[in-house]
């Protein structure tokens, strides 16, 4: 008996045994659905995901204070609270930083509940404020949807986030530009009006308003505030070794010494989506191990099937070998119909999963791709799980007396 006689031969038991057999199969189809369905899912989220951050920038890190230093005394080292980086050393590194390509931009944080007001529209007072310079744009995710960036010291300017355009001109860019408003008590004319981001930040990032960085250090500026230093390589690959250059640079405007460690610490843009990728390994491990328990149990019943189905095949069994059909023979019918079962189970979970995976990216709106990867796991795994439940049943099958199953009733 060739192949293809065999998988005709399965084809025709399974309709013979339909219930049983659809029941084991749609079990076997959920295990492989939520095999390749939230495999696929992740995926397509770490895609989008990796897509935002190369958008933001593969090429860009930023540095800022450190949360602690140990500092060496004569009384031996303690925790200290890290300085932070003032004006004049953020301008310092800006200078100092010289990189073909490279752009530096220093930003601070102004305030976190101002009132934006126009005509007699007034935003809640919970709108945040941020001092920037020219290089922003260049080095963050934010983008311009209208009007134009600051001109290097410039004053009396503003950039709009779309959640106070929103509120103030209903949510017409165009109509914001040109006009005169109110940041508290002072008063700026809009430039420009940046990209929704959407609620997945929060809003904050929609609740903001932009103003100079020479304006914003004269109104909002104290001994201790912080201001932030962002870099953006023209080349992924150069980042290391700015990092590197951007480390000494920073060492000598602090004036650490040669014993004393960095007080300020340098992270890149994908820090954040590699820890998220480290985390996705472990929810990778925990659908696979979900997965493959409710395929053991698809694999219990496909056996229990098999049984039944030996026992009820007897003296069908008899007469093959009467006829002249082997052990070997008989042992490959069993297995085969026990793959095919599995095969056809896991053909439908591969398609329940991949529409699982689309909704999701749908609904992410993210890029969808064929998850070819999930796809070959599913179907090896269905193979090896019809191997292993069709084994028993098939050896068993193959080990009857031909003259014992031709008395079977």
């Amino acid at each position: 008996m060739d192949f293809t006689e065999n998988i005709k031969e399965a084809i025709v038991s399974i309709k013979n045994n339909l219930l049983r057999s659809m029941l084991t199969l749609l079990i076997i189809a959920v295990g492989i659905t939520c095999l390749v369905g939230i495999l696929t899912a992740i995926d397509a989220i770490l895609f989008s995901m990796s897509d935002n951050f190369n958008r933001l920038g593969a090429n860009t890190f930023r540095v800022r204070p450190a949360e602690e230093t140990i500092k060496t005394t004569k009384k031996g080292k303690k925790t200290v609270e890290s300085p932070p980086i003032t004006f004049e050393q953020a301008m310092e590194f800006k200078e100092k930083f010289k990189y073909s390509g490279a752009h530096v931009s220093i930003e601070t944080r102004c305030e976190s509940g101002a009132t934006i007001k126009w005509g007699d529209e007034k935003t809640n007072p919970n709108v945040n404020v941020f001092g920037i310079d020219e290089n922003y744009f260049t080095t963050s995710s934010m983008e311009l949807e209208t009007g134009r960036n600051f001109a290097i010291n410039e004053t009396n300017k503003v950039i709009l986030g779309s959640d106070v355009v929103k509120k103030l001109f209903d949510g017409k860019a165009e109509k914001a530009l040109g006009k005169n408003i109110s940041v508290n008590a002072d008063r700026y004319e809009v430039i420009g009006v940046i990209k929704a981001k959407g609620s997945g930040n929060g809003g904050g990032a929609d609740r903001v308003v932009y103003i100079p960085l020479l304006p914003a250090k004269f109104k909002y500026g104290f001994a201790e505030k912080n201001y932030g230093v962002n870099i953006a390589m023209a080349n992924a690959s150069m980042v290391d070794v700015a990092i590197n250059n951007a480390t000494g640079i920073m060492r000598n405007i602090r004036k650490l010494s040669a014993i004393d460690q960095n007080d300020f610490e340098i992270r890149k843009s994908d820090s954040i989506l590699q820890k998220l990728k480290e985390m996705t390994s472990t929810l990778r491990l925990s659908t696979v191990i979900i997965a493959m328990l409710t395929l053991l149990g698809a694999s219990i019943g496909l056996m229990n099937i098999m049984l039944v189905s030996v026992t009820e095949r007897t003296k069908e069994i008899g007469v093959r070998k009467a006829l002249g059909a082997t052990s070997n023979n008989i042992l490959i019918q069993f297995l085969t119909e026990a793959i095919v079962i599995c095969l056809l189970g896991g053909l439908v979970g591969i398609l329940l999963g991949i529409g699982m995976g689309y909704g999701i990216t749908l609904i992410i709106k993210g890029k969808f791709f064929i998850p070819w990867a999930w796809i070959m796991l599913g179907i090896i795994v269905c193979v090896i799980v019809g191997i292993v439940s069709g084994l028993y049943p098939a050896l068993k099958a193959a080990r009857l007396d031909p003259i014992e199953s031709l008395r079977y009733e």
